[in-house]
């Protein structure tokens, strides 16, 4: 007695299936493979571990973004407060240059306001030495912005005189892509403003 043969739509069918149910099980295997690495890798990005005495594995948690931010945003500041007001007639042009770099044109305007005042050539005729002492500043984050206020201590030496003075300047920072290295921090100073300048006499300064 021969065997009789099956219908070859319904192998053609069956196969189909099975074919449709391998692809619907090799999607779903490999969408959740790449949701474990995205979870794993992004467990690794926030948390380091260590070995304590004992043996055991101590997780560490890294520095926040916000942290490394007011870092960079810190040494920023210092970066450009330094160039712009730390000058002679030697370095002048070559500081203020790089100045430039690390804010946008609310910084161009006031070093062009700076120079039709006549400041940068009464530091030639006079070979003044405008030195930095100190810069301070505080950061604000509001609704995702950042505005500082900065305080800057600064002497001028006119040879036999020399006058410190407090320079207190605002602004906000904005993120831009980093450019080594005339901008190392990626940021930019943006609405810079010198608030008040006054003189300290050596009372002042002790304080």
């Amino acid at each position: 007695m021969k065997t009789p043969y099956k219908n070859i739509y319904t192998i053609l069918k069956l196969n189909r299936l099975i074919v449709l149910a391998v692809i619907i099980c090799t999607f779903l295997t490999c969408t959740f493979s790449v949701w474990i690495a995205f979870s794993t890798n992004k467990k690794a990005l926030n948390s380091a571990f260590a070995i304590n005495t004992d043996g055991s594995i101590i997780p560490l948690k890294l520095v926040t973004q916000k942290e490394n931010f007011k870092i960079e945003a810190l040494a920023h500041l210092e970066l450009f407060h330094t160039y712009f007001y730390n000058i002679d007639a030697s370095n002048y042009e070559r500081n203020l240059e790089k100045a430039l770099w690390l804010g946008n044109s609310a910084v161009d305007n006031l070093y062009r306001q700076k120079k039709a005042d006549g400041v940068y050539n009464r530091l030639l005729q006079y070979s003044l030495v405008q030195k930095v002492l100190s810069i301070n500043s505080n950061i604000v984050e509001t609704d995702g912005t950042y505005q500082f206020t900065t305080t800057t201590i600064f002497e001028i030496n006119r040879g036999s005189i020399i006058d410190t003075y407090e320079l207190v300047s605002t602004g906000h920072l904005m993120v831009v892509n980093r450019n080594f290295p005339n901008n190392p921090h990626g940021l930019l100073i943006t609405d810079y403003f010198e608030n008040t300048l006054k003189k300290l006499n050596d009372e002042n300064r002790k304080k």
